[in-house]
């Protein structure tokens, strides 16, 4: 089992911040454009009822954006099983951008090539149960808020807001995907859906926890209790290492090793297997779309501690 302490965190959240200043924050969203890039926070949160370890603004709140990906991948196969939803979606990663419509156009019948990229994440999305968006918001906070272990998680109505009303290109691949007969109902809906889990508002403790619980197999991290079936946290934490980092993950995981999902807000979830969940947020990004403080955070302390699965 891989220890993790305050000092740990401190030292090397000290030692990667400066990169902020390689990154810039995700402009494209209005709403997440005034971020401030020297905000920069991390947790760790250990399997086994043990104290929860945090450096820099631990308690400053941020939306999870695509980490909700796995998420919802993780409700949907709860809801449906592995074969329908692998009906609609794909195994396989990409080498395109996460916002690419490009493989639609070629794969048959459009069928998105895994559930990271926003094309498969939408996919993913419409399968949600609910009658209604509402409905299915709510089943998809209350799955967050099992795994964080805090009823009191919700969306940013303002962000979410700010994401339906600038979503464009989500609109195109939807469309694209609904006349192609991949997902069904209201664009409109979906859409609704997808800016609102997006949007969904957690600090770095929060996302540690929920990590935590993919790191032991989609038990509690203090109880052990059950909260996912082992196979959905598996299969989950696979995407995370072949599709988790948008175009970068092949890079990441020779780099770190770990199966992890960031977000542009500039969140990274990491899942330390048997030890525990690592969740780190600075809003600068890379091209790719990554935190770049969370990304040299990840790789000094894989190598430091020798994490990797391979």
């Amino acid at each position: 089992m891989i220890e993790i302490d305050e000092k740990d965190l401190h030292y090397w959240l000290e030692h990667v911040k400066i990169y902020a200043n390689n990154g810039k924050v995700a402009d494209y969203i209005p709403a997440l454009a005034n971020q401030q890039p020297e905000i920069n926070a991390t947790a760790f949160y250990p399997i086994g009822d043990k104290e929860v370890a945090c450096a820099g603004q631990a308690d400053y709140s941020f939306t999870i954006q695509s980490v909700s990906k796995v998420l919802t991948l993780a409700l949907a196969l709860i809801q449906h099983g592995e074969q329908a939803v692998f009906s609609r979606v794909g195994k396989e990663p990409s080498s395109d951008p996460f916002y690419s419509i490009q493989k639609l156009e070629v794969e048959k019948p459009s069928k998105p090539l895994n559930p990271m990229i926003n094309a498969g994440a939408l996919a993913v999305t419409n399968m949600i149960r609910g009658r209604g968006s509402d409905e299915m918001v709510q089943e998809i906070l209350n799955l967050v808020r099992l795994l964080a272990d805090d009823s009191s998680i919700d969306y940013d109505e303002e962000v979410a807001r700010s994401e339906f009303e600038t979503a464009f290109l989500n609109r195109a691949l939807s469309y694209f995907m609904k006349q192609n007969g991949i997902i069904t109902g209201s664009v409109e809906e979906l859409l609704d859906v997808y800016t609102k889990q997006c949007a969904i508002t957690v600090n770095v403790k929060q996302l540690a926890r929920i990590a935590a619980v993919f790191a032991n197999d989609g038990k509690d991290p203090d109880t052990n209790q059950p909260l996912l079936p082992s196979h959905v946290a598996r299969v989950c934490k696979t995407f995370m290492v072949t599709c988790g980092m948008y175009d970068a993950s092949g890079t990441f995981a020779i780099n770190v090793g770990i199966p992890a999902k960031s977000g542009v807000s500039g969140c990274i979830m990491g899942v330390i297997k048997e030890s525990g969940g690592l969740a780190v947020f600075g809003p600068a990004l890379d091209e790719q779309g990554n935190s770049v403080v969370g990304m040299h955070l990840l790789k000094d302390l894989a190598d430091d501690k020798r994490w990797s699965i391979f």
